[in-house]
């Protein structure tokens, strides 16, 4: 078997967890730790990290050699096949909301230890966990892992990296902590009221991308969802021109409108590379939709309006407009007078 080469960020608490789950059925995690090559050596190390790939063979094998996919986090087993049970009854839903909806309602009648619920406030979506009974020592393992099970599943679903806002866990900062930067990249609360993760509500509304011979195909290979990270945002570009329209002042350069979406400004070019656009690109579109909007709706000299949008001059920007739309801004605004849709004299 060749060996592991991958970065090992994975906490060693959470195989600590899986040979717990073995423990209280009685049975050797011998099998387990043997087919993800994890030495006895390494589980008495207290910061040690394991590979994703580690990760995923031991809870591949414990999960079918106890018949359990929650590996020990509730009262009763999840026999193997009872996510993929959720999966099925989710993947007919039109939209990611109402897939998530369904998701969090047949959760709870697989388990009554947790409850999964989401809710929409002010733009954001919140995927709240509660216990309802006492999890103990795998109050960390259980959490952790339905989160970024939710998180994987519903990327999955829609083809797109979901970026998180924030994260609030209820229990105690561990020793590891530094490792959630990986696990679930986002703020992170420690010692929370309540367990809950937070993202951009808009990504409720995306169509499922996914039909059933893709579920069956993923679900042979499911458990890299829990560690898969998307490149792709498919509401990248949009969120990105929406604060370039409201904050102007704090988006000028890549540096303010990287800090506004929570990642570094060499992921942003990555990210707007791989949607087939740019940053300049974004900027000019949203100056000519601003100029567009002004000489459609008010009586602004072209001057003003070279000024509002940016531009130092009004030379410049007759020309860029032009290049833009094919059209003088004076030609467009007579356009736009003559099918009646200058509404405001200011």
């Amino acid at each position: 078997m060749t060996p592991h080469t991958s970065v090992a960020l994975t906490p060693i608490a959470f195989v600590h967890g899986i040979i717990e789950a073995y423990q209280r059925r009685g049975l050797s995690p011998e099998a387990a730790l043997r087919s993800a090559q994890i030495p006895p050596t390494l589980l008495t190390q207290a910061h040690a990290r394991i590979t994703s790939s580690q990760m995923e063979r031991i809870s591949g094998h414990a999960m079918r050699e106890l018949d359990d996919e929650a590996l020990g986090w509730f009262s009763r087993r999840l026999p193997w096949g009872s996510y993929g049970m959720l999966a099925r009854a989710s993947i007919s839903s039109p939209t990611l909301g109402i897939a998530l909806r369904r998701w969090c309602r047949h959760h709870g009648l697989l388990t009554d230890d947790v409850t999964l619920s989401l809710q929409v406030q002010a733009g954001h979506a919140t995927l709240t966990l509660l216990e309802q009974r006492d999890l103990g020592t795998l109050r960390e393992f259980c959490q952790v892992s339905l989160l970024r099970n939710v998180l994987g599943v519903a990327s999955w679903l829609i083809d797109s990296r979901i970026p998180l806002r924030a994260v609030q866990l209820a229990f105690p900062m561990p020793g590891h902590a530094d490792a959630y930067r990986v696990l679930l990249p986002a703020p992170v609360t420690f010692d929370a009221p309540a367990t809950v993760m937070t993202f951009d509500a808009d990504y409720l509304s995306l169509p499922l991308r996914r039909d059933e011979l893709a579920l069956n195909q993923m679900l042979r290979h499911a458990l890299p969802l829990l560690v898969q990270n998307y490149r792709r945002d498919r509401l990248l570009v949009e969120r990105a021109r929406q604060w370039l329209r409201a904050q102007p002042d704090q988006t000028h350069n890549a540096q303010g409108l990287a800090r506004l979406l929570h990642m570094s400004v060499r992921t942003l070019h990555r990210h707007l590379h791989e949607e087939g656009t740019s940053l300049q690109s974004l900027k000019d579109a949203v100056r000519h939709e601003r100029a567009q909007d002004l000489l459609q709706r008010t009586h602004m000299p072209v001057k003003q309006v070279a000024e509002a949008t940016g531009f130092r001059h009004e030379k410049s920007f007759i020309r860029a407009f032009r290049h833009h739309t094919g059209m003088t801004p004076a030609a467009f605004r007579r356009s736009s007078r003559l099918h009646g849709t200058v509404t405001d004299t200011a």
